[in-house]
């Protein structure tokens, strides 16, 4: 199937482009040398990226602590059927799922994986296909799982996918990340550049987004995610309400054998968006917390996703 095309909105993203401009060679030779170092990582063979993987997500467990500590509460109070061995288990396959994140996206940024996606099994095109045969933008919402870069990578480049993204601090992460991107994204937005994103999703365009973590900014409300209350923005319910785009649920996993990678996208949620915030909001974390249950080991638990509670209920970090 030949990859749809999309009339691009025109969009001025000044701090886009500044974005890609080189850093100095001179300023920045450590950071270049490490990302030399990484580029030549990149290139190796999946297979041993995934064994790679799997060590460093070991070394993680035992050199940060305080995000293994993050992680143990994060699974006591989503999974609390578990027993002790079950979460030491869950546990013990996360940070090595942490480890293959760093390993699989290296891959998608920096890597050849043309041949790798020939393999990813994609189920619910048909979905994204009436969508734009109706000429309606599409929210892809999705979760912060590990293998979501190159599963996204595969599904942008069967679909002009735009993506929401945060700025990193340092100019060479900026830099290698953002024009990494670029590479298969259709384009990139800020999170804060509503307008431009309202008018993508008004022209038929799709966007990737995750409203997952517990932003500082934005309007937020607490719903419930694996029976706690959690601070969840309300950009999904917003984003549908303004440009009526259709709202649809993407999940990236992680497979041991070829095929490596399975895509699925869901049918466009019914009734969505009401004029309920809240029971929106709600209603995509169930949708995010259906897709974790799926492979619980994929998804980031080391984000502090309870750090902020209503008023008298404490953190439990």
């Amino acid at each position: 199937m030949k990859k749809i095309i999309i009339k691009p909105v025109s969009i001025t993203n000044t701090n886009l482009y500044m974005a890609l401009k080189k850093p100095s060679y001179v300023k920045y030779a450590p950071s270049w040398l490490f990302y030399a170092l990484i580029w030549l990582i990149a290139q190796l063979p999946y297979n041993t990226l995934m064994f790679i993987g799997k060590g460093l997500g070991n070394m993680i467990k035992l050199l940060i602590p305080s995000r293994k500590k993050v992680v143990e509460t994060n699974l006591k109070l989503c999974f609390p059927d578990l027993d002790e061995n079950q979460r030491t288990t869950l546990l013990k396959h996360h940070f090595q799922e942490l480890g293959l994140m760093l390993t699989q996206t290296i891959k998608a940024f920096l890597g050849r994986t043309r041949q790798l996606e020939k393999s990813i099994i994609i189920k619910g095109t048909e979905h994204i296909e009436q969508c734009l045969k109706n000429k309606q933008g599409i929210l892809l919402v999705a979760g912060h799982f590990t293998a979501l870069d190159i599963g996204g990578k595969a599904l942008c480049n069967k679909y002009p996918i735009a993506g929401m993204y945060r700025q990193h601090k340092h100019p060479l992460a900026e830099y290698i990340v953002t024009k990494s991107r670029l590479k298969y994204a259709s384009h990139m937005f800020k999170r804060d550049e509503l307008r431009p994103i309202i008018k993508h999703l008004k022209a038929g365009g799709i966007l990737w987004y995750a409203p997952d973590q517990n932003y500082r900014r934005g309007q937020s409300v607490f719903v419930p995610f694996f029976g706690r209350q959690a601070s969840t923005i309300t950009a999904t319910h917003q984003m549908a309400r303004l440009s009526k785009c259709a709202v649809l649920f993407f999940h990236v996993e992680r497979n041991e054998q070829s095929p490596y990678y399975s895509l699925t996208i869901s049918p466009p949620l019914d009734n969505f968006p009401t004029k309920d915030p809240i029971a929106d909001t709600a209603r995509v974390n169930q949708g995010i917390e259906q897709m974790i249950k799926k492979n619980p080991a994929e998804y980031l638990w080391m984000h502090k996703r309870f750090k902020k509670n209503p008023e008298g209920v404490k953190s439990p970090y």
